[in-house]
């Protein structure tokens, strides 16, 4: 049986797994580049403490053992941010697949407790629709000034200060897109990420479109 502690952050109500088993988490030394409460500076590393509301587990427990590039500027906390190189020291290290079977488990259990009802299914988007909406990621939002993304050829363009969305289908959770694209400084007062003003359902035809990026569909 697992025990919570339950912490009101910002509005925001944060479910904190009391582990009855040693933390891979602390063992591994994770907040030594990654928040893992809201509470402090931030680090090189994004925070986890949403990591269960953020991340899709298969992803997750893909990515620890074979960790990729998301952000090719680096961290914003990276003195040579914006040059395009992320530094060796920076790169995640490899876990072995045990280990990152539990830290997975343990990471899902880091959740916010208050994000909108949850998407159960994005319904796909018609040609139209997506045309439609890639156009507005691309220039009505600028979405790509910051971030790479796949054209409709499936090749890779963009930005690289900000996280790639190449593979955000597989990566991100449509619920916290959904979130993160209607209040980013819900997880981060110091996020780079604009507020914009848009309707609910451009938001979730955003949602929808983003959840189409992934690298099978990469050319």
């Amino acid at each position: 049986m697992k025990i919570f502690n339950y912490l009101l952050m910002g509005g925001w109500l944060l479910c904190i797994p009391m582990l009855s088993h040693a933390s891979l988490i602390q063992e591994k030394k994770c907040s030594e580049c990654h928040r893992l409460s809201k509470d402090g500076n931030e680090k090189i590393g994004p925070d986890l403490f949403y990591a269960g509301n953020k991340f899709q587990a298969s992803w997750l427990k893909q990515y620890l053992q074979n960790p990729v590039t998301i952000r090719s500027a680096g961290g914003t906390g990276d003195p040579d941010f914006l040059k395009g190189t992320q530094a060796d020291s920076q790169r995640h290290p490899a876990l072995s697949k045990k280990d990152a079977g539990q830290i997975t488990q343990e990471l899902m259990e880091l959740i916010l407790l208050d994000l909108p009802e949850k998407i159960n299914h994005l319904e796909p988007l018609t040609k139209g629709q997506k045309a439609k909406i890639k156009y507005e990621f691309e220039r009505t939002f600028s979405c790509i000034s910051c971030h790479q993304s796949l054209n409709l050829a499936g090749k890779v363009r963009g930005g690289i200060s900000g996280p790639s969305l190449v593979n955000a289908g597989n990566r991100l959770q449509a619920r916290w897109v959904e979130s993160w694209l209607k209040n980013p400084k819900t997880y981060s007062n110091k996020s780079r990420m604009p507020i914009y003003k848009m309707a609910d359902e451009t938001r979730l035809r955003l949602t929808q479109f983003i959840a189409t990026l992934k690298n099978e569909n990469k050319r």
